[in-house]
């Protein structure tokens, strides 16, 4: 197809001003963010997730006691939230996963995860082939999986390796190494560069995705943050005085874990990537390449089944 020639309007006729129109739209319509965490028990999932988002949005399900059992199933639970942010509003959906690889015998255990991401791909797609269906799908496809990794400063666990495989298939991985001022910076350096060339070597593609769409800035921004993973976090709900000014962080006997200083952990640039750059690639990239290879696998599916009724 031959190139379209660009002209320039001889005077002003207004249609710049439909990126004002999109913006009223939305913000009256608000956005949406399905985000999944996965982990063992005792990492910080729901403190990382609060803290991100400067909100107690989901309570610990840890064993606070001795004498409580240990789960025996991975229990998938979702807690939904409005957030309101100078004008717009974010309908937040965190899905967690307690417990998950927290048994003996973990063989498996990763199922009930990848069926749950499958399921919201499946409720979209019978909404979006329905004859009357709605005027906006209600979007429950996960957009975002938080993996927590165990900082032991030593290598993935064989499991790890797993479930990240299957889950990067399905969904957008971001690997993060919790609890990260359990290691001094050295290890944490050595341990991110072991879990880099793990997955390298083990072929699994994470998050984020370079697209022929993508600008040069894009490119070398993309290209930091894979630079970056898995992103060394601390997370804490607290606030402790430094410099007479209250900060979120964590106090021990050798002094203070500031959340938000970046020499002390990544959880900054954690926030930024998922909040301030990449919130709407993310959502994107789940419609157009996870969503969409799901899709046609089952629209071919579909297909297939009903050639023999048809001959």
């Amino acid at each position: 197809m031959a190139e379209i020639e660009e002209i320039r309007a001889s005077s002003y006729v207004g249609f710049d001003s439909i990126t004002k129109q999109i913006e009223h739209k939305l913000l009256k319509r608000g956005f949406q963010f399905n985000v999944i965490v996965v982990g063992q028990t005792g990492l910080g999932k729901s403190t990382l997730i609060n803290t991100i988002f400067a909100s107690h949005l989901i309570d610990s399900k840890g064993r606070r006691e001795a004498d409580e059992p240990v789960r025996q199933t991975t229990e998938i639970q979702t807690v939904s939230h409005v957030i309101a942010e100078n004008g717009v509003r974010l309908r937040l959906n965190i899905v967690d996963t307690p417990g998950y690889g927290d048994q003996v015998n973990n063989e498996n255990c990763w199922d009930p995860i990848i069926k749950y991401i499958k399921d919201q791909h499946s409720a979209y797609l019978r909404k979006e082939l329905t004859a009357m269906r709605d005027r906006y799908i209600q979007d429950t496809r996960i957009h975002c999986c938080l993996y927590f990794i165990n900082p032991t400063g030593h290598s993935l666990r064989a499991i790890d390796v797993i479930v990240m495989k299957k889950l990067s298939e399905v969904v957008n991985v971001v690997p993060v190494i919790a609890k990260a001022d359990s290691l001094t910076l050295e290890e944490r350096d050595a341990f991110k560069q072991k879990i880099r060339a793990e997955l390298f070597h083990h072929n699994i593609r994470l998050y984020p995705f370079d697209t022929d769409e993508n600008d040069d800035e894009e490119v070398q921004l993309n290209e930091a943050i894979r630079d970056m993973i898995p992103f060394a976090v601390v997370g804490s709900e607290s606030n402790v005085i430094i410099d007479g000014k209250p900060v979120r962080g964590r106090k021990n006997r050798w002094g203070v874990v500031n959340v938000e200083d970046e020499s002390h952990c990544e959880f900054v640039s954690l926030r930024n990537f998922l909040t301030r750059t990449h919130l709407q690639d993310l959502i994107e990239t789940t419609a157009q390449i996870h969503y969409e290879a799901f899709r046609s696998k089952q629209l071919l599916a579909l297909k297939e089944n009903a050639r023999p009724q048809q001959s």
